[in-house]
């Protein structure tokens, strides 16, 4: 479709010669009174107004001026004498106007000004359609954060309300006289309510972090110290597999959210001791980097994961029985500690070498 173009001149010839020159290529609209094109323009789609500076009852640059209530985004260009010039040194200071051209025209340069117009034109308009794409897409976002927000009170008020009372009255029914079978049904229930408390913990974890409802609370701390503590609360799953976690390394100290980062390395060595091969250490490790940040790494001896693979079990509630081992769980623990580490603007990273599985990201330094 071709764009059109209106030109006004109070001569008749010269917005016939203007025509002459546009006709091949674009749509020609023409007016000989200022009164004339303002008409054309209520009822006409314009891309680019040419208008003579010199008219009876109203300038060019009033009428440019003028143009601006019907037809914002079109591009305006003025035909003047230098007598002229300081009222269009203000029109194109103003914005009112893209270019100017002299009286007489070079033609070739009328033609370079009009497609130089019309794609600016046409920038302008890709640039509205964007904006807008992007404001649909801002409040589509807004929509989805009250949804999750929503989401959120619903899992907290209407799951884990029912879900308390359950476990309370399961505790008050454990504390009757229950024959064996009745105890093995009781501690399947309990067992079952545990698992679905664990899952909306989870849920609730994930969409906590994923939207920044919990900002971070950063200080500096030393991983170490996770290790340690990792020690005493994972010494029955260490020695289940007869496995060992130490920490190798300097004593790096971080800038982070401990109590977060806590739970990426915790998630990463319940994984390590699952998956990991039995009667072998995870070490876990901090090195600094040339660029003022801490590597943490997670090591183990196991299996190299394909890349495929991969990219399914860091996406939520995906389990590869292959790689899992028909593990209990809800594929959330990876997706979980990516979403912690995008608050610190850092990701996990996977490396496979010489037996060894080494998952590892970056954290500022102290």
């Amino acid at each position: 479709m071709k764009h059109t173009i209106l030109c006004i001149d109070d001569e008749p010839n010269i917005v016939d010669a203007l025509e002459r020159i546009f006709r091949r290529k674009f749509r020609v609209l023409k007016a000989t009174t200022p009164e004339d094109a303002l008409e054309i323009l209520q009822k006409e789609d314009v891309t680019v107004i040419i208008s003579d500076q010199r008219m009876p009852h109203m300038t060019g640059v009033e009428l440019l001026n003028r143009s601006l209530e019907t037809h914002p985004f079109a591009v305006r260009i003025l035909l003047t004498g230098y007598a002229d010039m300081s009222s269009v040194i203000d029109a194109i200071n103003s914005g009112h106007v893209y270019r100017y051209i002299t009286k007489p025209w070079d033609t070739d340069d009328l033609t370079i000004a009009v497609d130089q117009a019309v794609e600016r034109y046409e920038l302008m308009a890709e640039l509205k359609e964007k904006n807008q794409s992007l404001e649909k897409a801002f409040e589509e976002l807004k929509s989805l954060d009250k949804a999750k927000n929503h989401f959120m009170i619903l899992i907290n008020h209407e799951l884990k309300t029912p879900l308390t009372s359950m476990i309370n009255f399961l505790d008050l029914l454990n504390e009757t006289n229950l024959d064996q079978e009745q105890k093995k049904y009781t501690s399947r229930i309990l067992a079952s309510t545990e698992k679905l408390n664990t899952l909306i913990n989870e849920v609730l974890e994930l969409i906590a972090a994923e939207t920044g409802q919990r900002r971070l609370k950063t200080k500096k701390f030393s991983t170490s110290e996770i290790v340690k503590s990792l020690n005493v609360e994972l010494a029955d799953d260490l020695k289940l597999r007869k496995q060992a976690l130490i920490f190798s390394g300097k004593d790096e100290k971080i800038n982070a959210d401990p109590e977060k980062i806590r739970a990426v390395i915790r998630r990463l060595t319940l994984n390590a001791i699952k998956f990991g091969k039995k009667e072998s250490d995870i070490c876990i490790s901090t090195t600094p980097t040339s660029d003022l940040m801490v590597k943490v790494e997670v090591s183990n001896m196991g299996e190299p994961i394909k890349k495929n693979v991969l990219d399914h079990i860091l996406k939520p509630f995906n389990l590869n029985e292959d790689v899992m081992n028909h593990s209990t769980g809800f594929g959330l623990g990876l997706s979980i500690s990516q979403a912690q580490l995008r608050q610190h603007e850092s990701s996990l990273n996977f490396n496979f070498e010489e037996g060894l599985v080494k998952v590892f990201f970056l954290l500022p330094a102290n």
